[in-house]
């Protein structure tokens, strides 16, 4: 994984880039130095199928293609179980794999409470080879509110939600570790009795390139305790009183703590941001919506009764402002790489015009 450096924030309805708090700690261990490492994050649809075609998912594939010309390092993924957006991501990363050549593919994230490990390790360590090395795994636990409604369809658990997502990545981690996962017996037709069993195929490098989406503080230290690497979103699960970019800095560090009790190897660590520069009125007429969002919710953060997430400020409008501001961000400061969270529920013209303009007006100002 690349270690990297760099730092942002916000940005309004108005079009503005606005500081936020400073988040001026000190202590904790810090960031490998490195150059930044930079992927984009997008959501895929199933959509717009016709016959045994989908345009949506072509349109996802050319995604791919677009980061890897523009020079992203990886492309990663959302997963989605009964959306209208990507449920089944490691098929579509092999599909990719035979479109790009460079490339990392990623996922961001698949929830483990709906996965079989076992099956799971089986369907990485394929994608792996057939993309020469190149997949970087993001996870999570899910979504427990959800649990009513998908406990019937994904199979009941006797464990606590958060408790049985680890239990499910552990035994991921050691399969495709090379653990054995069974015993042949005298029945096994392929193998002698007492023969250790593993999942085929095997993957080198694989359980080096998994990382956990935390949300919070606690998950935050435990990726660490893991011994996984991080990722963390446009979204907080908990809240910071010192604001969105101040409680991802004190993740980073309660992770990056965590880590050096089990491993001397540095941890990666990737920071998601929407950054929508605004290079005309088309722009700023196609972006309303999604600025227009991020005022309310910044509202709402400063209201007397604050929501019990925290959301990351949409860094938008001039590019120089933006870079300002991403210099500003306490967390990407002390991360290893920025991943471009790409809109949703827009066209695919104003989200290329995004990756495009991103990529040439804002990460030269952040590379160092």
């Amino acid at each position: 994984m690349t270690p990297a450096a760099v730092p942002p924030i916000a940005s309004a309805a108005d079009a503005v880039v606005r500081a936020s708090s400073d988040g001026t700690e000190t202590g904790g261990p810090e960031r490998p130095p490195g150059p930044l490492s930079t992927g984009i994050l997008a959501f895929v649809e199933h959509g717009r199928a016709a016959g045994a075609r989908s345009r949506a998912l072509e349109d996802g594939l050319a995604l791919v293609q677009l980061a890897e010309d523009l020079g992203y390092d990886r492309a990663f993924v959302r997963a989605r179980h009964l959306e209208d957006y990507l449920s089944s991501p490691l098929t579509f990363l092999a599909a990719a794999a035979q479109r790009s050549e460079r490339i990392g593919l990623g996922t961001a994230v698949i929830p483990l409470r709906y996965e079989d490990p076992i099956r799971l390790a089986e369907d990485a360590a394929t994608v792996d080879l057939l993309s020469g090395g190149r997949l970087h795994l993001g996870f999570s636990s899910g979504y427990a509110q959800n649990e009513a409604v998908f406990a019937p369809v994904y199979g009941a658990i006797d464990r606590p939600f958060a408790a049985e997502a680890e239990h499910r990545l552990r035994r991921f981690l050691a399969a495709v570790e090379g653990t054995p996962v069974t015993t042949a017996d005298e029945h096994t037709g392929f193998a002698a009795a007492g023969t250790p069993l593993r999942v085929t195929p095997d993957a080198p490098g694989l359980a080096g390139r998994v990382s956990y989406g935390a949300g919070r503080l606690a998950s935050a230290a435990r990726a660490g305790e893991l011994g996984v690497h991080l990722q963390l979103s446009t979204l907080s699960t908990g809240r910071d009183d010192g604001g969105f970019e101040a409680g991802q800095l004190a993740q980073i560090r309660a992770y990056r703590a965590a880590r050096a009790e089990v491993t001397d190897v540095p941890g990666h660590v990737s920071v998601s941001r929407m950054i929508l520069p605004i290079l005309d009125a088309s722009d700023a007429e196609a972006l309303a919506p999604l600025l227009d969002r991020d005022a309310e919710r910044q509202r709402a953060e400063h209201s007397d009764a604050p929501p019990s997430m925290q959301f990351g400020r949409v860094h938008a409008g001039d590019p120089d402002a933006i870079v300002a501001g991403l210099l500003a961000d306490p967390a990407l400061a002390e991360a290893d790489e920025l991943i471009l969270a790409l809109p949703f529920g827009h066209g695919d013209t104003t989200v290329r015009r995004m990756m495009r303009a991103v990529a040439v007006e804002v990460l030269p100002g952040l590379r160092r």
